[in-house]
């Protein structure tokens, strides 16, 4: 092999070098990635702010008692969320059951003592501890049925809304010959018991 042979495999072989130098000196350039001073990411946690200082969760929002939320309630919208309720009662005067108690004169009545429906023992016992459905308590049932009364048979996970329910209770007011007066606005409200976490709905409101 002559040297101009030679010649000519050496410097192809030094165009390849010299051309794998330039690419990865343009590669470096155009993916050049400037990595942080400082490792991850800083999570900065917002001051709460008040006289609680950080990390204190917030108040939960007061609710208004039933005697004032019916001061201002709907009758008729009432009506509309009792529709849910259809399934499972019947709201006419003529004293009729279905899978749960009929709701006509529920507000004012004892608790488990209609007549002809088999209430659970949760119900009755809680009818022999308290004389009648009062505003108060139809409002704390209705929102969570299986909280307030513990081993209800009742399937209703619960109104959260307290309008919804003052709403619900000011039309189930008007299924009576003789409504129960609304109480005054101003009347010191029975305590309740904590509330349950929100559960999805299922089948309509039942007093038993």
């Amino acid at each position: 092999m002559d040297s101009f042979t030679l010649n000519k495999i050496a410097g192809a072989i030094l165009m390849v070098l010299l051309l794998t130098m330039g690419v990865g000196i343009v590669s470096d350039i155009i993916f050049d990635t400037n990595p942080p001073g400082q490792p991850g990411y800083e999570i900065v946690v917002a001051d709460a702010g008040g006289e609680g200082g950080a990390g204190e969760a917030p108040a939960e929002a007061t609710v208004e008692p039933i005697a004032v939320r019916l001061a201002s309630a709907d009758a008729a919208a009432g009506e509309k969320v009792a529709k849910k309720c259809a399934t499972c009662h019947k709201f006419s005067n003529d004293g009729a059951n279905s899978a749960g108690p009929g709701l006509w004169g529920v507000v004012g009545r004892k608790p488990g003592s209609h007549e002809g429906f088999a209430y659970s023992s949760a119900m009755t016992e809680f009818g022999a501890d308290n004389a009648e459905w009062t505003y108060d308590e139809l409002d704390h049932f209705l929102t969570s049925p299986k909280e307030y009364v513990k081993g209800t048979t009742m399937g209703f996970a619960g109104l959260r809304k307290p309008a919804e329910r003052a709403d619900i209770i000011a039309y189930l007011r008007t299924l009576s010959d003789n409504p129960v007066p609304l109480p005054a606005a101003d009347a010191p409200a029975e305590a309740a018991p904590a509330e349950a976490a929100p559960a999805e709905a299922t089948p309509a409101p039942s007093a038993n």
